[in-house]
């Protein structure tokens, strides 16, 4: 029995990165529609000053490493100075840099490091929420008159919270000022939701925007995209906070998605669109793809992250309703999709799809997937090099969804791991050997490193090097349209661009399977393929892009 849904998609030692190569744009359409964005937590990257935290310099200096691979821009999370609470996404100043990681001046230097080797920039910014420590917060907190106070959400004096809304992190969403008022926090306490209903913070924000867009960056990635705006009222969500696996739905109607926070990304389009060449990419967490690919439409956003293969199961069913829904959702407002399988709130792709050999077997195979596919790619660091889900010590865990649960929760940081640059002790992250990580880092990750894998031919940083440079020059990659069917445990997408067609074949079951090839395999995720005149013996767990004649 076979399913088939086609849709249109849119439009240490000497190192092999060593040297620049010159920048070189797609002229052909917006570099935005089918770029390969590389996301960098900035604090677990590279280190260069040697304290054990990651920075810009340590960014800086593994550039020519990004450009080797082969992807088009890196999305740095958030690099201002922070409360600390979550991270560095509780902002105490979004027109600055935290002294951990440098200065304005390392962000306009890297933009330019980056430029010269045909790389772009993008930052994220977070406009939901601010740190408690930010100056108007600090004002509303000693005023309640203020004009700080209206900048944020808060309720007099009461016995209960003014409603039933929950924090994400856990626990009610509102918390308590010293004189009995509530505020109101969908994150932690130290993140105070801002009132986008105040005129002033939308017009700060776009000062934001162009502070950093005139130094040089191509954009920026929207943390949480969809919020925003509140109910007025403040009415209670007609259900308990229990978001579905792909997102929030009905059951949170009164504080996700609200209407009016449509306007601000035709507000923030139009700021964009004064600078050229830039974007804005979304991070869109609602169960609804419709919904999500709103967001996208021409006069907002330009993209809109899709979830879906980051939380499909292995299986044939899942991967092909998660791509074709979101080609058929995207599609319909003119936009790419933004795929993503991996980021640094979701546990490693390799323990997700089940661990060991069969779980990076499984990586393997999704990471071909992910770059055939039409529209932008958002790679994750480390992905690229098979990094497991890290096991972090209780008492080294700094995740405030770890320390709200109870423990109940294990939290993020074993996905935040810091970099494996080479096999020594400290794994290259720090200059100084006895630095230590703000994380530990697992001993056996010394098998993973950059070092050892840009050695070995069949890496998996190799395979992502591959299938990177074969998608930079092969129309039917990343772009044109997208044809998806499924054949028991075989998933199979038919990609054509430019005159020429590419299937990647992926055998997401337990034997070996036949598929019809007529044409030249271009690229395979692991070994044990056997290609003969006519068809191509696929092992379980593997991929292979066929070129057809």
């Amino acid at each position: 029995m076979s399913a088939r849904l086609v849709v249109a998609g849119s439009a240490a030692g000497q190192q092999p990165w060593s040297r620049e190569t010159p920048a070189q744009d797609q002229l052909a359409q917006p570099w935005w529609r089918s770029a390969v964005v590389y996301q960098v937590y900035l604090r677990s990257f590279a280190d260069g000053n040697g304290d054990g935290i990651g920075d810009l310099a340590g960014l800086r200096a593994r550039l020519p490493y990004l450009s080797w691979l082969g992807v088009d821009a890196l999305w740095i999370n958030p690099h201002y100075p922070s409360g600390g609470a979550d991270g560095g996404y509780d902002v105490v100043d979004y027109r600055a840099v935290d002294p951990e990681y440098g200065d304005v001046s390392d962000v306009e230097a890297l933009v330019a490091d980056a430029r010269r080797l045909g790389l772009r920039v993008v930052l994220d910014v977070v406009p939901n929420h601010t740190s408690d420590r930010h100056p108007w917060f600090q004002a509303a907190l000693a005023d309640p008159d203020s004009p700080e106070a209206a900048r944020y959400h808060f309720a007099p004096p009461s016995e209960q919270p003014p409603n039933n809304w929950r924090s994400l992190f856990g626990g009610p969403a509102w918390s308590r000022t010293p004189d009995g008022r509530w505020y109101l926090h969908l994150f932690a306490p130290e993140q105070p939701d801002l009132n986008w209903r105040d005129p002033v913070v939308a017009e700060d924000f776009e000062r934001t925007l162009r502070f950093w867009l005139d130094r040089g960056v191509s954009g920026f990635r929207v943390d949480v995209a969809y919020g925003l705006h509140k109910d007025a009222a403040l009415r209670d969500n007609p259900g308990e906070y229990s978001p579905t696996l792909f997102g929030h739905g009905p059951e949170q109607a009164m504080t996700w998605n609200q209407p009016e926070v449509h306007d601000v990304w035709r507000r923030w389009r139009a700021v964009c669109d004064e600078y050229p060449d830039t974007m804005l990419v979304g991070e869109v967490c609602l169960a609804d793809l419709d919904e999500v690919a709103l967001y996208s439409r021409p006069d907002e956003l330009h993209q809109s992250l899709s979830f879906r293969l980051l939380k499909s199961k292995w299986e044939t069913p899942a991967f092909a309703e998660a791509i074709g829904s979101a080609l058929e959702a995207f599609g319909r407002v003119g936009a790419p999709v933004s795929w993503v399988l991996g980021n640094h709130d979701k546990e490693r792709m390799v323990s997700r799809f089940g661990g060991g050999e069969t779980g990076l077997a499984r990586a393997r195979a999704a990471a071909m997937l992910l770059l055939a596919l039409p529209g932008s790619a958002y790679v994750y660091a480390g992905d690229e090099l098979g990094l497991p889900q890290a096991h972090v010590p209780d008492e080294a865990k700094q995740d405030p969804i770890f320390h709200r649960s109870g423990g109940e929760r294990a939290g993020r940081d074993g996905c935040r791991v810091p970099m494996p640059w080479n096999a020594t002790s400290g794994v290259g992250f720090s200059p100084a050997r006895s630095a230590r990580p703000w994380l530990p880092v697992p001993a056996e990750w010394k098998r993973h490193a950059v070092s050892r894998q840009t050695r070995d031919s069949g890496s998996v940083l190799h395979l992502y090097r591959t299938a990177l440079g074969i998608r930079a020059e092969h129309p039917a990659l990343g772009s044109g349209e997208a044809t998806v069917s499924t054949r028991g445990d075989v998933l199979t997408v038919r990609c054509t661009g430019g005159g020429r067609t590419v299937r990647c074949v992926v055998n997401m079951g337990t034997g070996t399977a036949l598929v019809r090839s007529r044409g030249q395999v271009l690229l395979e995720s692991g070994p044990g393929v056997h290609t003969s005149a006519r068809s191509v013996a696929l092992p379980p767990d593997t991929a292979v892009w066929i070129e057809e004649s």
